[in-house]
């Protein structure tokens, strides 16, 4: 059977001495740095009174709301009798570990901090944060595929890889199925929105796309995706990234039906 070599890439982008940089860590930085400029942007496309000096101040809020809600919705969805074991593990992110859906958990505590503060509109500065957030995403996965974690089901397609943590048999490099639909894909739909219909200006629409087109996305590609080994498929029927999926779902359908009511 055919197989694509992996690709042997090392997780340390730059090592200086005792010092050094992990593509993980890396794709954090690009993401958040690129999606912030994206969405100073979009800013002045909106009704509401967000300027760039808005963006500029929340992208601390928004790393801090990234970093710890992500490394947090790990612990808790996805081992938590492992860290209630081992709680010093917690803060040991350098070595893996973070839940999407606990990151969008603390993402939208920061906004509803900020915004409050502020006083501008917290769907409005949402649709913003969305709208920039396929471009994280893409880098994430991207950091997964070169750390060979994440990865595929086994399977006999042509594409097919032999990770190195995943044993023998050929696998589906699944990170690269949500680089490309959870990042480029989305970005690309969410930017039609944006331009082609002026989106921006319907509060909540682009949060409502974003948030069931990464819903859909990711309930599909976990039918490929390698459950986690200590959770597998939970009552037998889907794993817990689908099961936490299903709540963006529905509330991203909700967000759109609210915001298209309101034209």
């Amino acid at each position: 059977m055919y197989v694509i070599a992996f690709p042997a890439i090392d997780p340390i982008a730059i090592g200086l001495g005792p010092v050094v940089v992990r593509w993980y860590s890396l794709a954090y930085v690009f993401g958040i740095v690129l999606g912030w400029q994206y969405a100073m942007r979009l800013a002045k496309r909106t009704d509401d009174r967000i300027d760039r000096l808005h963006i500029d101040d929340f992208i601390v809020w928004a790393t801090l709301g990234v970093i710890l809600g992500g490394r947090l919705g790990y612990v808790l969805f996805y081992r938590p009798g492992y860290f209630i074991d081992n709680p010093l593990e917690i803060v040991a992110m350098w070595k893996g570990g973070m839940s999407f859906h606990g990151g969008v958990l603390g993402i939208l505590t920061a906004m509803w901090v900020y915004c409050g503060r502020q006083k501008i509109s917290r769907l409005s500065f949402a649709d913003l944060i969305c709208a920039a957030a396929p471009i994280g995403l893409f880098f994430g996965r991207i950091a997964n595929f070169i750390n060979g974690e994440l990865f595929g089901r086994a399977t006999d397609v042509p594409w097919a890889m032999v990770f190195p943590r995943g044993g023998p048999a050929p696998r589906h490099p699944s990170q690269l199925y949500e680089a490309a639909l959870e990042g480029f894909v989305l970005f690309i739909v969410l930017a039609a929105l944006i331009y082609g219909i002026n989106a921006l200006r319907r509060p909540g629409l682009i949060t409502g796309a974003f948030s069931a087109g990464y819903g859909v996305v990711r309930f599909t590609v976990e039918y490929v995706r390698e459950p986690d080994a200590h959770l597998g498929t939970l009552l037998g029927v889907a794993t817990m990234g689908q099961f936490l999926s299903l709540p963006l779902i529905a509330i991203g359908l909700w967000l759109m039906l609210q915001a298209r009511a309101k034209t």
